[in-house]
């Protein structure tokens, strides 16, 4: 499971022009699931994202986490992190998730997230999404579940 994590004053998505999903200050994710995840690839996600110190405490460092801040959480899904661009011009997806396994991975995150996080808005899986943020910092840290970066 892969996902790049970005600090935010707010951000929201749009779907064909309907708002489904907006949040204030908090973290906006973009969430790929690869097609060798388990349920403890989703579970060490959801540990990392919640307690990841990204947030500044009162001297300016990055020390608190998001439920520290009692922040909010964006969470898209984006199959294209698993893009591999080593050959060629034209990413391969070999790596990725189908459509039906990345749908279950993303939506166990987002309901195990909602568990920990006061607030929790997501895209819609598999649509064509427009995605707003005003990022804070910036501040966006890689993250995957293999350890690979």
């Amino acid at each position: 499971m892969r996902a790049v994590v970005q600090r935010v004053h707010r951000a929201s998505v749009t779907v064909d022009g309907e708002l489904v999903g907006r949040i204030e200050k908090g973290l906006l994710v973009y969430l790929g699931v690869g097609k060798n995840d388990t349920e403890k690839d989703v579970d060490w996600m959801c540990e990392k994202i919640a307690n990841l110190r990204v947030f500044e405490d009162e001297n300016g460092k990055m020390n608190l986490s998001l439920l520290q801040v009692n922040g909010e959480l964006l969470v898209i899904s984006q199959f294209t992190l698993y893009g591999d661009c080593r050959r060629g011009r034209r990413p391969s997806f070999d790596e990725a998730a189908p459509p039906e396994m990345g749908e279950k991975f993303y939506e166990l995150f987002v309901e195990k997230m909602r568990g920990q996080v006061r607030k929790v808005e997501k895209g819609i899986f598999g649509a064509h999404m427009e995605i707003e943020s005003i990022n804070d910092g910036p501040v966006t840290i890689l993250l995957d579940s293999e350890r690979r970066f």
